[in-house]
């Protein structure tokens, strides 16, 4: 049961970062079609600069959660490296808990927001904002859902990879 969840998580995930190279290669595409009708053609078209941005938003928000690993999100390395194991759990727990809270608590406003945008439509293609700005409603629910599970990790005594010094990297 275990393995084959794990395989659908990973089949999952594979996906999830086939959409996000999608996403790259949309704005690499229309970045070179904005670049042709505005320097060779001298016909300056605004649509590719909106699928430009609406493609870089969806990238980082829909990619720092289903894409990015735990392992590879940004954190104070040097404080963090020098804890003793139990340490690190209590600064995983706190940090956790207090993104649960934060995001849990600005998920009634962000979510009637979203809903609220559906008068506005972009200037170009003319797309509902509620549709753009959908994807935080899922980057807010994803993140609580990794803390808890982070938290949970971290109380249950199940410490990430041991902090190895000579391995620090950007997370490339």
């Amino acid at each position: 049961m275990k393995s084959s969840l794990a395989g659908v998580g990973a089949w999952l995930h594979a996906r999830a970062e086939n959409l996000l190279a999608a996403m790259l290669a949309t704005m690499f595409v229309v970045f070179i079609v904005q670049i042709v009708f505005r320097y060779l053609l001298n016909l300056p078209i605004g649509w590719t600069h909106e699928i430009s941005v609406v493609m870089w938003v969806w990238m980082v928000l829909f990619g720092t959660a289903f894409v990015v690993r735990d392992s590879e999100e940004i954190r104070f390395d040097i404080l963090y490296g020098a804890a003793r194991p139990s340490v690190r759990r209590i600064m995983v727990l706190v940090s956790s808990l207090t993104l649960v809270v934060l995001f849990s608590i600005s998920l009634p406003a962000v979510i009637d927001y979203i809903l609220f945008m559906k008068v506005e439509r972009t200037a170009y293609l003319k797309i509902r904002f509620d549709y753009l700005y959908s994807i935080y409603g899922i980057f807010a629910v994803a993140m609580i859902v990794r803390q808890l599970y982070l938290a949970w990790q971290a109380v249950w005594g199940k410490d990430a990879d041991e902090f190895d010094h000579s391995k620090v990297s950007s997370g490339v």
